[in-house]
């Protein structure tokens, strides 16, 4: 009993030893932002409250840098990086429902004035949203998006091409349906007709192809990676990867070497904590939607918001009041299609198709020491909030 009773404590040892080197592992995957939160503290004073404890507003960034060991192979490495897709995920406070806003890379929208990391600051401008990471970072990114939103985001993730994959071949790969073959030499992906099952490579071209599918429009593509990110929602919360320790390890695994987060998030214990509750959200109210857009008026390349339309969202989402979604509907955004075109480079001059830059400044100043900011003037409002057009995680791509 004794020889017994020391090899149970032995494998036990064991079992705990193995345990801890593997959270540790996990633990230490996972890169810690910090340089953002000491930004954005510098302009604590202009950031927008929060109106309901409990609630959360995770702003979700997808880089499209082609730094990085294997991110080359998408494109030449410039040494810029801007924000491909960007996502703001709430989180219910009573975490009975989360909303997924897309927020279109090409809205025009108030930059403003951000500190670079060499020290220097950019002038507050007018320009396509996507300049705010590419001119300094998360944290201008966080900041443009409290301006156009009014809401305070309490946490952020950032996910390049490689992280992506990684979690995609985590869960085996993600099953979508395809009315017709793809061929898209931009996104690197040919596919035929048909139900298939995406793994890394062509499912990171399949979010990202834009030309062969839909004529070149944003609003398309946006619906497709919100489709994709549902169904891949659903694999990873389902039990056949939760209750697998030799599937659940690969997908935990996966997902902390492929991310950047702030210090709220930078832990297992906290991702846990923020994936146990989302669990169980029941899957037909995860819901996915874009922010109500249409073609900017001086340049149809660019997009505007539908007013009051975004603001109200933006106001149920701040309030933590429920947004009503119609399912797989969303009308063509009349933008034109055509092949690849260039982005402008932020320091650039601006098109002469747009107009004047109204908030361009000689030279920035310094964050201020205590002025706050005016909060945006609210738009007229219906008694009922309209219902956006976006789609559910219940649905996913096959139906």
């Amino acid at each position: 009993m004794r020889r017994l009773a020391l090899a149970l404590a032995l494998a036990l040892l064991l079992v705990a030893g193995i345990g801890w080197v593997l959270y540790e592992q996990l633990n230490n995957n996972i890169t810690t932002d910090t340089e953002t939160a000491e930004e954005l503290a510098r302009w604590e004073k202009q950031r927008p409250s929060a109106l309901v404890a409990g609630a959360q507003n995770i702003l979700i960034i997808g880089s499209d840098t082609r730094s990085g060991s294997g991110n080359g192979k998408y494109g030449g490495d410039s040494g810029t990086q801007r924000s491909d897709t960007t996502i703001l995920l709430h989180v219910a406070a009573d975490r009975n429902s989360a909303t997924a806003v897309s927020l279109p890379r090409d809205l025009m929208a108030k930059i403003p004035s951000c500190r670079k990391p060499d020290g220097t600051y950019t002038n507050e401008r007018f320009a396509q949203f996507n300049w705010a990471y590419e001119l300094a970072g998360t944290a201008c990114t966080i900041r443009t998006v409290e301006g156009i939103t009014n809401i305070r985001i309490d946490h952020h993730i950032v996910l390049d091409f490689i992280g992506f994959k990684r979690l995609v071949d985590a869960v085996d790969g993600v099953e979508v349906c395809l009315r017709k073959p793809m061929d898209d030499r931009e996104a690197h992906l040919r596919l035929p007709a048909g139900r298939q099952v995406l793994h890394g490579e062509a499912a990171l071209g399949y979010v990202r192809a834009r030309y062969s599918l839909g004529g070149g429009s944003d609003t398309e593509r946006m619906g497709r990676q919100q489709e994709f990110l549902g169904a891949l929602f659903r694999e990873m919360r389902s039990d056949g990867i939760l209750l697998n320790p030799t599937r659940l390890y690969p997908v935990l695994d996966a997902a902390t070497r492929s991310l950047t987060t702030d210090s709220g998030l930078d832990s297992l214990r906290k991702m846990y904590d923020l994936v146990r509750t989302v669990r169980n959200i029941p899957t037909d109210r995860v819901q996915f939607l874009t922010a109500p857009r249409k073609p900017y008026a001086y340049n149809a390349n660019r997009d505007e918001l539908v007013q009051p339309d975004a603001d109200q969202l933006f106001e149920q989402l701040r309030r933590d009041r429920p947004v009503s979604v119609s399912a797989h509907v969303r009308p063509a955004d009349g933008k034109p299609g055509g092949g690849p075109r260039r982005d402008p480079d932020p320091e650039e001059p601006e098109s002469t198709e747009l107009p004047s830059d109204p908030f361009a400044q000689p030279s920035a100043p310094p964050p201020p020491a205590s002025s706050s900011a005016p909060s945006p003037a609210p738009s007229p409002r219906p008694t009922t909030p309209p219902t956006y057009q976006g789609t559910t995680a219940a649905h996913g791509i096959c139906g």
